[in-house]
């Protein structure tokens, strides 16, 4: 059993009197009064490059810890908990598609793609066979599939942009962290991975937080917030 047990709540990000700044500064960069996303929503948040929208998804999945004030996610108060235990947490129950990708460059696709539940396990036990068959589903929609067995570097930015978002679908988080995820995309490609990520996320009831800068894409979302409003720092 999952040693975290999560409050049962439609409130899956809870943030409160939040304030965050860097070592060595006083000033924060991050002033949030209050916000909250409720399960299932599909949050799109905007704002100009370098506003600090990487910052507050930082700490919305703990990587970064707040200065002041308190952010839960799914029930759990990041600020209670370890290094160690967030970084377990977010492995077990959020999906990152980080904006730099994070992809590990000497092992393959396939092995980046399955390097979280490596670490952390896996909330839903999927069989070798239905993992295998998950990731040929996700590789084929993305049109990686007869990347699977390359390295990293061996493929474009549009490419590994695709691989990061199907590690985070993977499995089926209950949220999914979203970081200018489709900012190296073309046009088709950014189309069938906005499909692709409302699809998963129905299968999962999860819920999306979506940051980008590109305003065209606010039409697939139901809840539209700009980060300047939130930000008050």
């Amino acid at each position: 059993m999952d040693q975290f047990l999560m409050a049962s709540s439609n409130t899956v990000i809870e943030i409160d009197q939040l304030g965050f700044h860097y070592p060595k500064q006083t000033d924060n960069v991050i002033e949030v009064e209050r916000f909250e996303v409720q399960k299932s929503q599909h949050c799109f948040i905007h704002g100009p490059s370098g506003c600090g929208k990487s910052t507050l998804l930082g700490l919305m999945t703990g990587i970064l810890s707040a200065s002041s004030g308190s952010i839960k996610v799914l029930g759990r108060d990041f600020a209670k908990m370890s290094l160690i235990e967030r970084d377990r947490y977010r492995g077990l129950h959020i999906g990152y598609i980080f904006q730099m990708f994070n992809l590990i460059p000497f092992l393959s696709v396939r092995d980046n793609l399955l390097l979280p539940s490596k670490f952390f396990g896996a909330k839903h036990k999927m069989s070798q066979q239905e993992t295998a068959e998950k990731i040929d589903q996700l590789a084929s929609r993305l049109s990686i599939k007869d990347s699977l067995d390359k390295k990293p570097w061996q493929m474009s930015i549009g490419q590994q942009q695709r691989v990061a978002a199907a590690r985070a679908l993977l499995s089926a988080p209950e949220l999914i962290i979203a970081d200018e995820p489709t900012s190296s995309l073309d046009h088709a490609n950014r189309d069938e991975f906005i499909e692709l990520l409302f699809d998963e996320a129905k299968k999962s009831g999860s819920t999306i937080v979506f940051v980008s800068h590109d305003m065209t894409l606010s039409s697939h979302f139901d809840h539209k917030i700009s980060f300047m409003d939130v930000n008050k720092a």
